[in-house]
């Protein structure tokens, strides 16, 4: 009875969903360049199912992981400007080719904590980066929210332990072919190394690189610790944030409450991007101790010696990058004012 019950239920429920794709009024294809273990996908996830749900089937989400539909950043932005692609995510290198001024997300040592990060990405700030990209793209491609991509980034090396920027004197730092990410490295007196990244555990064991900038999931995802990398400090210089976006005339092709339905379902996601991050760093942190990996924490003191010596890449972001200034300006008081509201926020809580 069992092996024919089974059969006759998978075909009502896949009956059920065939008939719930027929009768989307939209669909949304959306695509990110990872895998399902990553942060990227479980914002889809969590997209998909409030964004399916809250619209009663009118709007189905297609999610394509990989590089199915796109492999680079140029490439999938243009996808979504021609509207091949509804949705894609990157990273702020990855669409700094279209949208110089996104690099503000790698400018160090700007945000303190997740708390503060997470403040400024929900408000404002946000909105500002949404209207020039719209703005710089012909009203093409939206930007809808921004999460995290990995927590993030810290400095970490196969040499020694770093505690202050005079540790960092000669080191070998691998980095994206980007400027931004170099003017850093050069200003800590280390040496900036662009590496393709499928490359970049040949290069540990080899000693063409040996240093990087990275999140702890990814160091350890990738392994980097078995190619000789054993020292991690928690710099903290870059949040890894992660850039949502959207063809706009799929986006104000849909009724206003529909496009609500969409907004909130981005909402649904960053907030899921915020968190996982930080699950699944727990488990990466005891690994790399647990494998013998010096895990260190610079004192208050040391941060602010970092800050100091990254001071140059503020000045070089704000006179080489197109809408440099105007960015890095808005940036600074939008922490400004995450500052001032999670500080007061704080207060009351402990008083």
């Amino acid at each position: 009875m069992k092996k024919i019950l089974k059969p006759l239920v998978m075909g009502v429920i896949m009956a059920l969903t065939t008939v719930a794709v027929q009768a989307a009024d939209y669909t949304i294809r959306a695509t990110a360049n990872s895998n399902e273990n990553d942060e990227d996908y479980d914002g889809l996830v969590v997209f998909k199912n409030y964004v399916e749900s809250a619209s009663n089937g009118a709007i189905a989400v297609e999610l394509f992981i990989g590089t199915q539909l796109c492999s680079k950043g140029a490439e999938c932005l243009q996808g979504v400007a021609d509207g091949s692609i509804d949705v894609y995510i990157s990273t702020s290198g990855g669409a700094a080719g279209i949208f110089p001024y996104v690099q503000i997300l790698d400018v160090p040592y700007l945000m303190s904590d997740d708390r503060i990060a997470e403040h400024v990405l929900s408000g404002d700030f946000t909105r500002k980066l949404r209207a020039m990209a719209l703005k710089d793209s012909g009203n093409k491609i939206r930007l809808m929210t921004v999460g995290n991509t990995g927590g993030w980034r810290n400095f970490a090396n196969t040499k020694r332990r770093v505690q202050n920027p005079g540790d960092m004197s000669g080191l070998k730092i691998r980095t994206v072919v980007a400027d931004l990410p170099q003017e850093l490295v050069r200003a800590l007196g280390a040496s900036p190394t662009p590496i393709p990244w499928p490359e970049l555990f040949t290069s540990f064991q080899t000693g063409v690189v040996e240093g990087s900038k990275n999140g702890i999931t990814d160091i350890m995802g990738m392994k980097f610790p078995d190619a000789g990398l054993k020292y991690v400090t928690l710099d903290g210089h870059a949040y890894m944030g992660a850039l949502w976006w959207m063809n706009n005339d799929k986006f104000m092709s849909m009724p206003e409450g529909l496009r609500t339905v969409v907004a909130d379902g981005f909402y649904q996601l960053q907030q899921a991007t915020f968190a996982s991050p930080k699950r699944k760093s727990i488990q990466a942190y005891a690994d790399f101790v647990a494998g013998g990996g010096d895990l260190y924490v610079p004192t208050p003191a040391e941060k602010a010696a970092f800050k100091k010596a990254a001071a140059p890449v503020y000045d070089w972001f704000k006179s080489n990058v197109d809408g440099g200034e105007e960015v890095f300006n808005a940036f600074t008081a939008a922490v400004n004012k995450a500052e001032a509201d999670v500080g007061g926020g704080r207060s009351k809580d402990i008083n």
